[in-house]
């Protein structure tokens, strides 16, 4: 059933931007004048050459590539693991452990290749110039496509701010696949950042779209022209473009659309009229369905269409296809709105092994060793728990990754706290696994890359924090989690050591990495920063200091051994009563 409260603004969103002449003054800025650059470089027949123009509101930079059309109609591909082996890193910060790789068309990628030199000078003008003043870049066609590959080069660098670049194409054909789709999409502001204008009669956009299943795939907002509408799911362009390819001579080639005409009437309908409204006496139940249906009657997609044309498509059927996946892409965009919810069903997986935590400590062996064992059937069900919080926290930090920066440290500092608790609470069930398995070194071999971020940006944020975040009460010892996350990855290596030094002649070595081991507990415990769970009979570390003292010998002294043989400073340590030296 289809949510009542779903409807779709296409049209008005359409008018709002064709009424802002940011699309009559960019086309003017492609068809003026001689291009700044003199010596254009091509690529298969293909030249590259651009204009900036600064104004009061605007600095436009226009693309323009002249076009042999056989080249222009190359849908080839090529990926992003080519792109890094040929040490080209441009597009490298969009791939992430979930996408991994991408593909871009090879002809726009060719020619943004060729002429990289004079790209990276006009990078560094644009970022130099007034930060007060928008930017937009902007191209037609295959310009259109190098217009894209621009803006997305410019990503990484770019805050949340105002002065984030605009890129406005015209008739383009697409330049990635669904992958690259997904990679810009993680990010809200970086697909806010597009806009490409589209005729309906223009088979360049839909060029390399044969079906539903292209390796093609949009991204950004598509102002779709003849009346103005707009669509930004990715899923609903490609269903328009196989409907428009179905419906206008898919041989009719590369033809010219005169799309600075278009535009303009575009303005002056938006400005003159005003903004379209639903169609009247619409139910809040269909109000979805009537806009896409209002939507397609802009792009001429009606039921009463030519009779030659009605033959190609079912346009009821599209109506509906259009109306679901519409709905999806509203719910999931909701969904991407509300993470604290998300959240509040993360902190529940997490009371449970506060739960956990708890309940073993109360069988004298702690949570850490009691997961490793896996002797009990709770032992057993903390395992599903461990794998959703760490799915979710995995996603969450790669987010923020492929977040621009200054919107990436905002999330992380509304975030950090509870990523912080879930390391320490989980990143210790991580190291169980690891050497339940016989791994050694967990920290250099495989600690995840998500739980270093998180650590990283811990630490970040402690150096401008006015209080040590990492502080930790002395009265509230006993509920803490163990500062450093990684603490039972140290106690394997250490109990590893102890078992080394009975095979191994040459024994200085692991003797002083043993002492370190002692330094560093022993400076947890001045900090109060490791939890007294540690002290409980069956814990990894009361066995590893069982073993070392019997290689160490009755009569050794040191700081940390003169605090274990001690049963009163450790119970003292766990009221936070004890006093150290």
């Amino acid at each position: 059933m289809t949510n009542p409260k779903l409807f779709s603004s296409g049209i008005e969103l359409a008018s709002f931007v064709t009424s802002s002449r940011i699309l009559c003054k960019s086309w003017n800025t492609i068809s003026s004048s001689e291009p700044d650059n003199e010596d254009i470089v091509s690529y298969n027949g293909v030249g590259l050459s651009w204009k900036v123009e600064s104004g009061s509101d605007f600095t436009i930079t226009a693309f323009n590539a002249t076009v042999d059309s056989s080249s222009v109609q190359s849908a080839d591909l090529v990926s992003s693991s080519e792109l890094k082996e040929e040490n080209f890193l441009d597009f490298e910060f969009l791939c992430s452990r979930s996408i991994p790789i991408f593909s871009l068309n090879e002809t726009a990628v060719s020619l943004f290749r060729r002429n990289y030199q004079e790209l990276d000078r006009l990078k560094s003008q644009i970022n130099s110039s007034n930060p007060r003043t928008s930017m937009i870049v902007t191209g037609h066609g295959l310009g259109g496509s190098i217009a894209s590959l621009f803006v997305i080069s410019l990503l990484h660098s770019i805050g949340s701010g105002k002065n984030r670049p605009l890129c406005v194409t015209f008739g383009s054909p697409l330049v990635g696949d669904r992958r690259l789709n997904k990679a810009i999409s993680r990010s809200s502001i970086w697909n806010s950042c597009f806009i490409h204008v589209v005729s309906h009669k223009d088979p360049l956009p839909r060029l390399f779209i044969t079906n539903q299943t292209s390796s093609y795939m949009p991204f950004g907002t598509f102002i779709m022209c003849s009346d103005a509408t707009s669509f930004e799911n990715p899923d609903s362009i490609l269903e328009i473009f196989v409907a428009l390819g179905s419906v206008h001579d898919k041989n009719q080639g590369v033809e010219s659309v005169d799309y600075g005409n278009i535009v303009k009437n575009l303005y002056l309908k938006a400005t003159c009229i005003g903004f379209p409204t639903q169609a009247e006496n619409t139910t809040e139940s269909d109000s979805l369905a009537t806009g896409i249906s209002l939507q397609l009657r802009a792009l001429g997609l009606t039921p009463h269409m030519q009779v030659g044309q009605q033959e190609n498509i079912d346009i009821n059927a599209l109506e509906r296809n259009l109306t679901k996946l519409e709905e999806k892409f509203i719910l999931q965009k909701k969904i991407l709105f509300e993470p604290s919810k998300k959240l509040n069903d993360i902190k529940i997986q997490m009371a449970y092994l506060e739960w956990y935590k708890k309940e073993t400590k109360n069988q004298q062996i702690g949570y850490y060793d009691s997961y490793k064992n896996m002797n009990t059937p709770f032992d057993h069900d903390v395992v599903e728990f461990h794998r959703k919080l760490t799915s979710y926290w995995e996603k969450m930090v790669e987010e923020v990754e492929m977040k621009p920066q200054k919107e990436g440290a905002a999330f992380r500092t509304r975030w950090l706290y509870g990523g912080t608790t879930y390391r320490r609470m989980v990143e210790p069930l991580a190291i169980a696994d690891f050497y339940r398995e016989g791994g050694k070194d967990y920290v250099n071999n495989k600690r995840s890359k998500h739980f270093k971020q998180l650590d990283e940006w811990l630490k970040e944020e402690s150096k401008t924090a006015k209080s040590d975040i990492n502080s930790t009460s002395r009265k509230n010892v006993e509920a803490i989690l163990t500062i450093d996350s990684c603490f039972w990855a140290h106690v394997e290596e250490a109990l590893l050591l102890c078992r080394e030094l009975k095979v191994v002649k040459e024994k200085e070595e692991i003797l002083k990495k043993l002492f370190e081991f002692e330094e560093y507990v022993y400076q947890l415990l001045k900090d109060y920063a490791v939890s007294p769970d540690i002290f409980l009979p069956q814990s990894s570390y009361i066995r590893w200091w069982n073993e070392y003292k019997a290689i160490k010998g009755s009569s050794y002294t040191s700081t940390l051994a003169n605090f274990m043989n001690d049963g009163t400073k450790i119970k003292q340590y766990a009221i936070g009563a004890n006093d150290f030296p």
